[in-house]
């Protein structure tokens, strides 16, 4: 199938890898590892949770249960030929099902060689075959109900596993057909104790839980990723500015942005979990945060009552609607940087 690509490090020479450990999350674990003993997998699944929360993982982990040639209670043994070519990426029976386009999505094209490709029968002992398809925001309606058919009557040997931010990002046909899990992160010792033991160091370690808590994805993206750290300081910056009322500085720290919508969001996803730490603490000040700025949140739910917070919100999303709908970005940010000013005055 010419399209399909199982994975780009097929071939290369890569050294097979262990299993990683999953941290937190055991409710889900011991669900899948029930369905595995009773030998009621389900063909079609959906993993869904914030970016970093380990929903690539957990696809990752039940096609080691799938596959595994020596389950333990219902969980991969970690340590079969399975096992560890999965974790490489490296199964022959697992697609990780390609996107293409100029958007990066998975088009009409690749769901139809998908269908063509899932009657042919896997060779392992297992008979099963899985694939992954990661990233599903905005999947097109139109590539959904191409699916919808084989998702409904799957061939007996093939699994399809998607991951989301949210469920919601699915059709109602598709999320009715498939079992949905939502993937939490863990909690912040758990994160701690997952970063020390991938080797890095303990103040980078205890910087990045203090920003992203217990999702350990997030926490290491921040520890080896500079842009990242970047995003999180200008969020800062935000809020001081927005604390100390300084609309010059608000609107610097958005103008700073420029026009790349994927920082853009992720500033204003920041800020709006900021923003949502702010209304809780106004409710109950020892409440457990999201954010990544504690303190910042803390000072802002002195100045603001719940009502504005939620105001503050509805702006935040009302702007990065408008950059959705192709609105001037600097435009959209100037606009927000005068109403948020208006709202804490």
């Amino acid at each position: 199938m010419k399209c399909m690509t199982v994975c780009p490090s097929r071939g290369n020479g890569s050294k097979v890898k262990d299993m990683k450990k999953i941290y937190g999350n055991s409710q889900l674990l011991a669900t899948l590892a029930g369905m595995r003993e009773s030998g009621r997998t389900a063909h079609s699944l959906i993993f869904y949770g914030e970016k970093g929360s380990g929903r690539k993982l957990m696809a990752e982990y039940y096609t080691s249960q799938l596959l595994c040639e020596s389950p333990v209670n219902g969980a991969p043994c970690g340590k079969c030929a399975a096992c560890r070519n999965v974790s490489s990426m490296a199964h022959p029976d697992v697609t990780y099902v390609p996107t293409e386009g100029k958007l990066g999505g998975y088009t009409a094209n690749i769901a139809r060689a998908v269908i063509r490709d899932s009657v042919v029968k896997p060779n392992n002992h297992t008979g099963r075959k899985v694939y992954i398809f990661r990233d599903c925001n905005k999947m097109s309606p139109i590539t959904q109900n191409i699916l919808l058919k084989l998702i409904e009557e799957p061939p007996d040997h093939a699994y399809f596993i998607f991951t989301a931010e949210s469920k919601y990002e699915f059709l109602p046909t598709i999320i009715s057909r498939c079992v949905c899990f939502g993937v939490s992160p863990c909690t912040e010792a758990e994160a701690e104790e997952s970063l020390l033991g991938s080797g890095y160091d303990s103040r980078e370690v205890s910087a990045a839980v203090e920003c992203f808590h217990g999702n350990i994805g997030q926490c290491t993206d921040y520890i080896v990723d500079p842009e990242l750290r970047k995003r999180v300081d200008l969020t800062k910056r935000l809020a001081d500015s927005i604390i100390e009322k300084d609309e010059y500085g608000l609107n610097l720290a958005l103008f700073s942005l420029g026009s790349s919508r994927n920082d853009i969001r992720e500033v204003l996803s920041m800020t709006d979990k900021l923003v949502r730490d702010c209304a809780v603490l106004n409710r109950n000040a020892g409440a457990a945060l999201i954010g990544c700025y504690r303190e910042g949140a803390r000072k802002l739910s002195g100045m603001v009552t719940a009502y504005q917070a939620v105001r503050l919100h509805e702006r935040i999303e009302k702007a990065w609607g408008a950059m959705e709908a192709n609105v001037n970005p600097p435009l959209v940010l100037a606009a927000l940087s005068a109403e948020m000013i208006e709202i804490v005055r």
